[in-house]
């Protein structure tokens, strides 16, 4: 197993996901313990397939449909660790069908498809749970996404988490503003998937990237995540595939030990 920082260029920084080679796959049961165990956002489990690899994403609750820092961190360890040359990755996965990361010099980036979303009114519980009344309210495939109107208003929100996880027809919630220094900014509060506040959130920017690229006209975008470790993204929009591009940086390389 190794434990990667994705989208940061320095250690302590991003977000952190372990990332767990197999040579089959373990059972779900097993995989969840693991992923509880690690207690990070993100424990992805990767198996090679086809030229490729699968991959599947458990949070310390619940198994997910798509996560990007993880499949970022897991392409960082595919390139650097297990002797991967060529410049491109294809992961399959079960819930969001094939995906890609290519990498250019120290600069990864992930292939997603992009989210279809939909403007929605406000549900009470989001805007309790904020302490904010969103200027827009959308609904993707997973998450609500609530647009602010500061970089401001992002950075100084203080969630009710319980609140948050009466909301039980999403992923999480993405909140988000115009940036002052990058072209938008974002938070992710995800406590019903078992993590308050998610430090990087790839796969938010599915909905994101959309969205900026049509309210700010432009289709290359630059991103920042304003948890406390802070992320930093660089996003394309392409009509039905979103680009999200970022770095990583290796912490740990271990063995789990499980029982026979």
């Amino acid at each position: 197993m190794f434990q990667v920082d994705a989208f940061t260029e320095k250690l302590f920084g991003g977000n952190p996901a372990a990332v767990c080679q197999l040579d089959k796959w373990l059972t779900e049961t097993q995989m969840q313990a693991i992923a509880a165990e690690n207690n990070l956002a993100e424990t992805a489990f990767i198996i090679p397939a086809d030229g490729g690899y699968e991959i599947r994403w458990f949070t310390p609750t619940v198994e997910v449909e798509l996560c990007g820092h993880a499949t970022l961190a897991s392409a960082h360890v595919i390139f650097n660790y297990l002797g991967h040359m060529e410049g491109e990755i294809l992961f399959s996965s079960r819930l969001s069908g094939m995906l890609k990361v290519n990498k250019e010099g120290k600069r990864l980036t992930l292939d997603f498809p992009s989210d279809r979303f939909e403007k929605v009114p406000a549900p009470a519980a989001l805007k309790q749970g904020l302490g904010i009344e969103p200027m827009e309210t959308y609904k993707g495939k997973t998450d609500y996404m609530a647009i602010l109107p500061s970089e401001q208003a992002v950075a100084g929100l203080k969630p009710d988490f319980a609140v948050l996880n009466t909301l039980t027809d999403c992923r999480g919630i993405i909140v988000t503003a115009e940036g002052t220094d990058v072209d938008f900014v974002s938070r992710f509060f995800g406590p019903q998937s078992g993590v308050n506040e998610d430090p990087v959130t790839g796969s938010a920017h599915t909905t994101l990237t959309p969205y900026w690229a049509k309210t700010l006209g432009k289709n290359d975008l630059t991103a920042m995540q304003l948890s406390d470790r802070k992320g930093h993204l660089w996003c394309k929009y392409n009509g039905s595939r979103v680009y999200i591009s970022g770095h990583a940086v290796t912490y740990m390389h271990a063995e789990i030990e499980l029982p026979d």
